[in-house]
């Protein structure tokens, strides 16, 4: 049987972009902190994600902090038309690269203002709000205060769209009573999946969801299971991974991230993965154990 064709691109605030994006959080240094150790190569990589026909770079001025913002400027500025820059606020760095909150009024003013500057841009066409009640994932709590605080900041003109990022469902429910959400960036892959009723009721909304780390929290089983998979269609666990994320829902939206040429050229191939139906019953059973705990 023939797979059935996977849509190529998706709506993400007021652009089309295609579904495989990138992910700039590895340009920075160790543990997302400090520079790189081959600057050069991370030049490379965002000027290859470029040239392969990426149209979604995720980011945000704490990956660094600064230098992730600043290595995307200084090799792809002036931005080729169509290009979509997400990044996020809401969290910030300290001396020794702890992650901390930063959802007050200022800090959250503050820190568009940073990303605009190493940017080089006039105005951020798309700002996720990284809740960050807990940093390890997502928690209940009112995010009434900073969401305003971002709305009054689109006011102004100097923010596009706004997105949730690390967000319960019960939070993307309040968030869209006070502004338009573009998009929910949570942690979601074939062994953890949380999220499904979310990206649900997402797409029948017509609103992105962006998944991150696409291979996390595999137990050895669900990864031996994976790999078998993978190496019977010929490709790598991750491409196979990506692939059926893509099938999952025409809504999500891939941000795979790499500091390697060759790592993101064989990303970009998992758009030719293409998975039966047979297929897709032998990876959902991966995941089968965490949708019904």
């Amino acid at each position: 049987m023939t797979p059935p064709l996977t849509p190529s691109t998706y709506t993400l605030g007021s652009h089309t972009v295609g579904r495989l994006g990138y992910g700039a959080m590895q340009l920075a240094g160790p543990h997302v902190f400090g520079p790189p150790k081959d600057r050069a190569a991370a030049l490379r990589v965002l000027r290859e994600a470029i040239a392969l026909g990426v149209d979604h770079i995720d980011t945000s001025d704490f990956y660094g902090p600064h230098i992730t913002n600043q290595i995307i400027r200084e090799a792809l500025h002036p931005y080729r038309d169509g290009l979509t820059l997400v990044t996020k606020v809401g969290a910030r760095r300290d001396a020794a690269g702890a992650w901390l909150p930063a959802l007050s009024a200022d800090e959250l003013t503050q820190a568009v203002h940073d990303n605009l500057r190493h940017l080089g841009l006039d105005v951020l066409e798309v700002v996720n709000l990284r809740i960050m009640f807990n940093m390890m994932g997502p928690a209940e709590g009112s995010i009434e205060a900073p969401l305003t605080a971002l709305a009054t900041l689109q006011q102004r003109g100097l923010i596009r769209h706004i997105g949730l990022s690390n967000a319960t469902a019960a939070q993307v429910e309040q968030g869209r009573r006070l502004c338009d959400i573009a998009c929910v960036q949570n942690q979601y892959n074939l062994a953890h999946r949380h999220d499904d009723v979310l990206i649900d009721a997402l797409a029948a909304a017509g609103i992105a969801y962006v998944p991150f780390f696409p291979l996390g929290g595999f137990t050895p089983l669900q990864s031996d299971a994976l790999s078998s998979i993978a190496q019977a269609l010929g490709a790598t666990p991750m491409q196979v991974a990506l692939a059926w994320l893509l099938r999952r829902s025409p809504n999500i939206l891939l941000i795979p991230g790499t500091s390697s040429v060759e790592h993101l050229r064989e990303n970009m191939q998992s758009l030719a993965v293409a998975l039966t139906d047979e297929d897709l019953h032998a990876l959902n059973r991966i995941g089968a154990q965490t949708t019904s705990a």
